[in-house]
């Protein structure tokens, strides 16, 4: 019969020394059988993993209630409940941080893998045992909840006809307005019209006018030449 290499009923490491860990083989004292030559490598207490595995022992009920959280979260996400998703997404933020301050050994490895498992269920299982050889990840994405949409609520009576006296009000008014400015529509147009016409005749009295004066200045011209010639004569 051999010892059990762990050295001890439940350890799940002989020694926390690397030296002792390294000991070379050495003969039984029963039956001539050896050891192996190396212990079998354990987590180290710095790493991620021992850190989470620590919380399941040493805090089980508040890494309990951020995994009870998780179940809920992926209930509100398969029924696509914004606001339950909005309440709890802010609890898990404040017990994954308190969780993280807890932990033996902090790191965004040890948030990620609290995260993994509120999302996944078999990342929640694997932490709840507290036996994880490797950090956790969740890569994939939640899906975006749809907001429900309220139904409309029905106005009171009271609200119904206040609301029929403002837009009667509204309409009213929005009447007048376009009596007036069809009125005054109206007045312009008379108005251009009437310029229109008076620009008309004064146009065509100018025509007349330049063409009594085009007659003038010819009648001139003729006069001019003949009394240059009479002049002309009278000199001889």
């Amino acid at each position: 019969m051999t010892r059990s290499p762990t050295g001890s009923t439940g350890s799940t490491c002989p020694t926390s020394s690397p030296r002792a860990r390294r000991r070379p083989a050495r003969p039984s004292r029963r039956g001539g059988a050896t050891w192996p030559g190396r212990w079998p490598r354990c987590a180290s207490p710095r790493s991620r993993p021992w850190a989470v595995n620590q919380l399941s022992r040493r805090h089980p009920d508040e890494l309990a209630e951020l995994l009870d959280l998780g179940e809920e979260l992926r209930a509100a996400w398969a029924a696509q409940d914004a606001d339950a998703l909005g309440e709890l997404t802010a609890r898990r933020a404040r017990l994954s941080q308190r969780l993280v301050r807890l932990a033996p050994s902090s790191g965004a490895e040890v948030e990620q893998t609290l995260d993994a498992a509120t999302v996944d269920a078999d990342a929640a299982d694997q932490v709840r045992q507290g036996r994880l050889a490797r950090p956790l990840s969740y890569s994939g994405f939640a899906p975006a909840p749809v907001p429900r949409s309220r139904p409309a609520r029905k106005p009171s009576e009271e609200e119904a006809r206040a609301r029929a006296d403002r837009e009667a009000k509204e309409q009213a008014e929005a009447t007048a307005a376009y009596e007036e400015w069809r009125e005054a529509l109206a007045e312009a147009v008379q108005e251009r019209d009437e310029r229109a016409v008076k620009v008309a005749t004064l146009e065509k009295k100018l025509a007349k006018a330049r063409k009594k004066l085009a007659e003038a200045d010819q009648r001139a011209e003729v006069a001019r030449r003949e009394e240059a010639h009479a002049r002309a004569r009278l000199k001889r």
